[in-house]
Parts: structure tokens; sequence; C-alpha cells
């Protein structure tokens, strides 16, 4: 009797196994188990997980930017003991084409350490290191860990004792690790951010505790981790990139209409400096297309839009007034139509 239960207890124990190891995920993970597999050359890509987001051109060049010194990353480091999530991220982005990687971390580093070479006159000649040759980043690409957590639930059970004595314990926890990230995407030229995206991943795992055998006698089965928790981190990143990438295919910009960005906000705030001669009432696009005809310069049918000859009149309109040169209807450019 007690060596039938050992054996049905050992079986049960395997099955539990077998489930935590083959079950359902919230992240399809690649061939090693995490969300970021394979390798990446130019525009080619090899093993790559088979639901990452693809496109057929780059939106741009990127640059992946990490801040070190945030408290998710001293987490991530020190409890977690995970490295940086640059190289991850990088592998996604490129086997995904939709943005081409540029350094600016180490690489860059090794860069100026060449140049620094070259100028001292150690490279041999021809090595080519001189300036006006590094590619900008088009785009900045920063990542962070929301949440990152180990057995936020718990469910166990254990097999007593039979008869008279102790034959066997299996105690067992299945356990959820959870992840969340973001991705922030910027543009470098201007400043404005032009994406974000939260991703979020999880997966089980099983940790098995002693097995008892006989009367007290014990042998442990040590634990059992189905997926380490930076393996849920990288699934997460890859289901904010994902949703990043789709993001940008229907990427429409924001627009403050007939202002331009940064010129000054609709929401005026008391005693806000306004430039010279501003009466600190705005003018509508169609307003001011009526007084630049009226002044010889051809906006076109005043219609409110925003069209080629209008821009070219506004261009002509500040070039000629000494103010920035913007085709645009900036608070400058409105303070001067109402002098």
């Amino acid at each position: 009797m007690n060596t039938k239960l050992k054996y049905l207890a050992t079986a049960a124990m395997s099955i539990t196994v077998a489930a935590c190891v083959g079950g359902a995920t919230g992240v399809r993970m690649g061939e090693s188990g995490t969300g970021a597999t394979g390798s990446a050359g130019g525009a080619t890509a090899a093993n790559a997980s088979a639901d990452l987001e693809r496109c057929d051109r780059p939106f741009g060049t990127l640059a992946v930017i990490e801040d070190q010194n945030t408290d998710w990353y001293r987490v991530l480091s020190g409890q977690y003991r995970l490295t940086s999530t640059v190289p991850v991220l990088r592998l996604l982005v490129q086997q995904s084409n939709c943005f081409i990687i540029v350094d600016r971390g180490r690489g860059m580093d090794m860069m100026q350490q060449e140049r620094a070479l070259q100028q001292s006159g150690e490279l041999r000649a021809g090595s080519n290191f001189g300036r006006g040759q590094m590619v900008s980043a088009d785009y900045s690409m920063a990542p962070e860990v929301l949440f990152s957590e180990r057995g936020t639930g718990g469910l166990g059970g254990a097999v007593g004792a039979v008869g008279g004595g102790v034959l066997g314990a299996i105690a067992g926890s299945i356990r959820t690790n959870e992840a969340a990230t973001l991705l922030t995407l910027v543009d470098n030229r201007s400043g404005v951010q032009v994406g974000v995206a939260e991703g979020s991943a999880k997966n089980t795992d099983m940790n098995l505790g002693g097995f008892l055998v006989g009367g007290g006698a014990g042998a442990g089965l040590g634990g059992y981790t189905n997926t380490p928790q930076g393996k849920v981190i990288a699934g997460a990143f890859k289901n904010a990139y994902n949703q990043l990438v789709i993001a940008a295919r229907n990427y429409q910009p924001q627009s403050m209409g007939d202002r331009g960005l940064g010129t000054g906000g609709r929401m005026t705030v008391d005693g806000a400096t306004q430039p010279a001669g501003y009466s600190g009432a705005t003018i509508s696009l169609r307003d001011a297309q009526q007084r630049l005809n009226g002044m010889g310069y051809d906006a076109g049918t005043p219609d409110g839009q925003m069209g080629p000859r209008t821009r070219s009149a506004i261009s002509q309109f500040q070039a000629e007034r000494g103010i920035p040169v913007t085709g645009r209807l900036d608070a400058t450019t409105q303070a001067e139509l109402q002098r």
C-alpha cells in the first residue's frame, strides 16, 4: 500500500510539473524561453519571435537610452540581479526593421577612442575616422520597468499521513511572475514625445517542497523554477515594443492648428510675458489670411486652411518684418499682424 501511494504521489507531482512547464502563459516566448531570441544582421533577422511586429522599411534612426540612476533600475540590478535592458531592446528593434539602431553608449565611446588615435597619428593612413560620418539619432527610446514581482498568488497542496506513519508529503506552490514595462519614444529634433506604450507579461513557476519517506526520514526534492523573472520582463518589453510599433504605423502628429508648437499655449497664464506689441488676443488663420492679402501678400482665399500659398505668404511677411521665418502663424507673427 505504501509503495503504491508513493508511486501515485510521484506521478501526481510529475503531471503538475509538466503542466507548469508547458502551461499557458501571458506572453509567447521564443525558443530560448524569452521575449527576445535569435539574431539580426542589417535588415535581416534569424530565429526571431514569431509574434514580433515587423516593418517593410524603418521609421528612422533610434538610440536606446536607459537611465541607470532610477529606482526601477536599482531593483532590476539589485533584487533580480539582471543587467541592462538595452541589449534586449536593441535586438527586438533591429529584428523588427522598424528603426535603425545608432549607438550612444559604449560603441560611441569606442568611436571617440579611434578618432583620438587617428588625431594622435597612431592609426595607419587611410583609416578614415575623420569627422562628418556619424549618423544622427532621429528618435530616442527610453525603457522603464513599472512593476515586477514574484509570488502574487499561491496554491498549495499536500499528501499527508497514511495509516500509522507518514508516507510522503508534497508541498507545492504555483506562483505568478508578472512584469509591466513602459517604452517612451521622443523626437530628438523637437523634444516632442511622439509615442508611448505599456507592455505586460506573466508566467508561472512551481516550487516543490520536501518529500518525506518512512518514519521521519526525508529526502529533499529541491526547488524548480519554470521561468526566471528576467524572461518575463523581456516578454513585457516585447509586448510594449509591439504596441509602440502599431502606434507608430497609425501616427498622426499633434497640432496646435494656427499656432506653432512651443510658441505659446492656448491656456494663457495671467502675467505671462508676450511678444512685443502683442495685444493679448489671438487671431484666427482666416483673419490672418485677410490681413496678409490686404498687405499685398498672396495668402489665397481666406478659408482658414494652412495651404502652400498661405504658408508662403506668412514666410514672406516674416522675412520682411525681420522676425523668425517659420511659415507658421505663431505668437510673434500674430503680434506683428496686429500692429
